[in-house]
């Protein structure tokens, strides 16, 4: 389950509330992805919270873009948040599709690249590795739980990303905009040649989408357009109302868990959930479905 948390004006309150219902419930892991032009919390703050707030799911950052930060210290933030949660942390690290959160930071558009993501992962892999990347009398500290780091999965739409990436990721972090599961068990096989090919372990393939419940009313396409039209404000509205009718999941939660099987059919390690809208009683139904 992911936090709401690109809903707007969203308080703390609700963050903690989530966190904790998640945690209490049947999800294997709590997520939260990173926008600058926005007005979400900032990730790395938010990874220390919600380490406090809960004892037993997994972290997931889906995704963090690794070229929007200096990743020495974007390392020690990582390993603090794995230490903090007590080994609970998955890193995904994406490129990002927004060209406004570069410019926010400063951050050249040249290493809007799969390279320039590749290099970053390294420089944090010799970080938690405890490596002397610098000219200092000590590593860069502290040491994550999680020997050689947090687990590492990879955003993705493509092969070309996957076969970059299985050198040095543990995983996928997909995103399903139509829940197209073709295309889905399409890549997931790529995944697995990939990481074969590269002497790896198999992968660990999870996926994601935006999700909304009614009770056969229609009102979670509404919801579903509402939020979409928010979060996607980079992208012009014309072009957000076409894709809203078809994007993500928008039923009850008999359909949902229907999904749910067919993406466990093809494989799919984990579903991350991404709520389009901040009622908690959204975590509460589909617990209750899957319990």
């Amino acid at each position: 389950m992911t936090l709401p948390i690109m809903e707007p004006d969203l308080g703390p309150d609700t963050l903690e509330d989530w966190s904790r219902a998640i945690d209490a419930g049947p999800f294997s892991s709590l997520c939260f992805g990173e926008r600058m032009a926005f007005d979400n919390p900032e990730t790395l703050t938010l990874l220390g919270a919600v380490a406090a707030w809960t004892e037993r799911v997994r972290l997931v950052t889906t995704v963090i873009v690794p070229q929007l930060h200096e990743p020495v210290m974007l390392a020690k933030a990582l390993a603090t948040g794995d230490v903090l949660s007590k080994g609970r942390l998955t890193a995904g690290f994406g490129v990002g599709g927004r060209d406004e959160d570069y410019r926010a930071v400063g951050a050249p558009m040249s290493s809007k690249t799969m390279a320039g993501m590749a290099e970053r992962v390294a420089v944090m892999k010799r970080v938690w590795a405890g490596e002397k990347v610098t000219e200092a009398q000590r590593p860069v500290g502290p040491a994550p739980v999680q020997h050689g780091g947090p687990e590492i999965l990879v955003g993705t739409t493509g092969p070309k990303t996957i076969q970059s990436a299985s050198v040095w990721a543990d995983g996928l972090a997909g995103f399903e905009l139509d829940l197209d599961l073709a295309r889905t068990e399409t890549l997931f096989d790529v995944a697995r040649t990939a990481w074969s090919d590269a002497g790896r372990p198999a992968p660990r393939l999870t996926t994601s989408f935006w999700f909304a419940l009614d009770d056969g009313d229609g009102s979670a396409r509404v919801q579903m357009h509402r939020h979409l039209r928010h979060y996607m404000n980079w992208l012009p509205v014309d072009l957000v109302d076409a894709l809203a009718p078809a994007a993500g999941f928008a039923g009850t939660e008999a359909e949902l868990l229907d999904v749910l099987k067919r993406f466990e059919d093809i494989g799919t390690d984990e579903v991350q959930l991404v709520p389009t809208g901040s009622d908690i009683s959204a975590v509460h139904r589909i617990a209750a479905a899957i319990s």
